[in-house]
């Protein structure tokens, strides 16, 4: 029975999805270790396993919804989707329902070994920082103003390729996505110890129109806390 359900949860959601669905949203920009896609297909990360596990504990079967980032705010506040997790209020426009913080997000800034590490954001004022496109850095900004110079790529990997190659001396990413590259080695990576930009502990919006009710949600998401489930699957991709 769980085979057959795992199975249902990779295909993508149509629009009319059943009662018993729980629809997970997912930017299709997201990468390793939080989301791998395959023509536009969740096949594994974070979110997938979150997702399935949610679903589990609710009594529903998880059916994930690929979506650019563009896309994803009015999907959910539509109701085509039921939640969409590892997000915060101030990023995302719209009217939600926001369950308990449980996701660590660590934002860290990488220094290639060619030059200096930093021992403080103020001292890159006017160096080119690799960044995404579309992804606002508050901490930045506040702390270098206009001396905040962004080199805006498509990805956190274009970044990380782009300090490897030399491009740019230093990226700010995602700890766990710079853990991941790491881990799974990355031969044109030679980086300093990252620099804590930003901490956070990610929520799941939950949609006002969905099928899912906060309350379900948040349940389970304390239930997972509580035995260690939430751990484990972070754990998984460290």
């Amino acid at each position: 029975m769980r085979t057959l359900r795992a199975s249902l949860c990779l295909l993508l959601m149509p629009l009319g999805a059943a009662a018993a669905d729980l629809v997970v949203l997912v930017d299709t920009g997201t990468e390793m270790p939080m989301a791998r896609f395959v023509n536009y297909r969740l096949i594994d990360g974070i979110h997938r396993d979150i997702g399935l596990e949610l679903a589990r504990r609710t009594g529903r079967v998880a059916r994930f919804m690929s979506l650019p980032r563009k896309r994803i705010a009015r999907a959910l506040e539509d109701g085509h989707a039921d939640v969409l997790c590892s997000y915060m209020p101030e990023w995302l426009d719209g009217k939600y329902h926001w369950t308990q913080p449980f996701i660590p997000i660590v934002q860290v800034l990488v220094t290639d070994k060619s030059v200096p590490a930093p021992t403080h954001i103020s001292e890159l004022a006017g160096k080119q920082i690799g960044t995404v496109l579309g992804y606002a850095h508050p901490e930045l900004e506040a702390l270098l103003g206009k001396q905040f110079l962004r080199s805006d790529g498509p990805t956190t990997e274009s970044n990380l390729r782009k300090v490897g190659a030399g491009r740019v001396k230093y990226a700010v990413t995602g700890k766990s996505f710079l853990d991941y590259r790491l881990k799974v080695g990355d031969p044109m990576l030679t980086v300093h110890p990252p620099l804590v930009v930003s901490t956070y502990m990610g929520q799941c919006a939950v949609s006002q129109k969905g099928r899912a009710k906060l309350a379900d949600i948040d349940r389970a998401i304390g239930a997972m806390l509580r035995d260690g489930t939430v751990n484990t699957i972070l754990a998984k991709y460290r």
